[in-house]
């Protein structure tokens, strides 16, 4: 990258004493990684852009992700193909191009538990095997992620050590990505926006918005002024319906738990176990590199939560303990918990008159100009 990609207080001066004399082609309304990527793509074809964040870069949703790259397993699980395939071409993207600094391959096991009965287990072995036809459609190599194997008992054994050995009757292995660092990502993608000639100031909230102007109110000195700009666009995700009335959203939280890597064998794979009685729909375990390992994910409706700080629920953390202790030879418990996150995802529900069917797939990239709106598929 070039010096242009620093961001820093000199830059944030600059950005500021534009956004109060000059007119932009777009504004971007929000840092995070829909933001970012918005303000990337109109600042590489030419366009005059700014980009601002009422906080730090990646500082909501962003932040608290699963750090996972994944290529569309969840959806063909609900359905969405259209939605599995371009999460299986975003991946290669990201793991190709994009950030294969930043991203890595990781091997998942799903174990064919007696949660996993008869019909269901082979439907559920199923959905690797449809999601590496999308991860050859999209051209990524075998080398980065390999295609799904059916493991024997024998073999899944050792890649679970803590489970209860007598319940595993083999596993399904398969390779999805992973991110080392979400909200690098994004600074990574603001960054090279700059790179293009964006400008970008954190630390400036917008006030209100309109067609092609917006109030800014600058946190660290109080001072408030109009930023005009061709088109404004509100990427704030969970916060979109507060800049914009026309927006209706209904928030998901996504819960995860923080637990010791040596509680769970010091796993090597993601583990994925079935939610009893919900077809479709798995929790996992998730190895980091630092000895731990991340649990989750709950998906649960989160209205009036503070998108800035969502706290994780005893209800959520009592529902992703029982699921992964069911399974242990040695069940955990709260005492166990060393951290826990939650992210917020802005699930559309309608806008304008217009209504759009509610789904988990999609993040708020809207324009207030009617004939430039558009929506963007989400990363876990």
């Amino acid at each position: 990258m070039t010096d242009r990609a620093i961001l820093d207080r000199s830059t944030r001066a600059t950005a500021l004493q534009e956004l109060q004399r000059e007119q932009f082609d777009v504004l971007v309304i929000g840092g995070g990684i829909t933001g970012a990527g918005v303000a990337l793509d109109a600042a590489s074809r030419g366009l005059r852009t700014a980009l601002v964040e009422a906080d730090d870069l990646a500082s909501g949703t962003s932040r608290w992700s699963s750090k996972l790259a994944h290529g569309g397993l969840r959806y063909l699980a609900t359905g969405h193909v259209r939605i599995a395939k371009e999460s299986a071409d975003e991946r290669h993207l990201l793991m190709t191009t994009v950030a294969p600094h930043l991203t890595r391959p990781r091997r998942n096991l799903l174990p064919l538990t007696p949660d996993l009965p008869g019909p269901a287990g082979y439907l559920s072995a199923f959905g690797p095997v449809a999601a590496d036809l999308l991860r050859r459609r999209a051209g990524t190599a075998s080398h980065l992620l390999p295609a799904p194997k059916l493991l024997s008992a024998k073999r899944t054994r050792p890649l679970m050590p803590a489970w209860r050995g007598a319940e595993v009757r083999g596993a399904v292995s398969f390779w999805d990505g992973q991110f080392e660092d979400d909200a690098r990502l994004v600074v990574d993608v603001a960054r090279t926006a700059a790179a293009h000639g964006a400008r970008v100031a954190t630390y400036l909230r917008a006030e209100s918005i309109e067609a092609t102007s917006a109030v800014l109110h600058d946190v660290l000195t109080g001072h408030s002024f109009t930023a005009r700009a061709q088109v404004v666009v509100n990427a704030t995700g969970a916060w979109a319906d507060g800049l914009d009335d026309r927006v209706r959203l209904a928030p998901s939280r996504g819960s995860h738990l923080v637990l010791p890597a040596a509680r769970f064998g010091r796993p090597t794979c993601a583990i994925n176990l079935p939610v009893p009685g919900q077809f479709g729909r798995f929790v996992f375990v998730l190895p980091r590199p630092d000895d731990l390992v991340i649990v989750g994910l709950t998906d649960d409706p989160a209205p009036g939560v503070d998108p800035r700080a969502p706290r994780v629920p005893a209800q959520d953390e009592e529902f992703l303990l029982g699921v992964v202790g069911r399974h242990l030879a040695q069940p955990v418990d709260r005492a166990d918990v060393v951290g826990r996150f939650a992210g917020l995802r802005p699930l559309v529900v309608g806008a304008d008159a217009g209504s759009a069917p509610p789904t988990s797939s999609v993040n708020i990239c809207w324009s207030t100009n009617p004939e430039r709106r558009s929506r963007s598929s989400a990363a876990s």
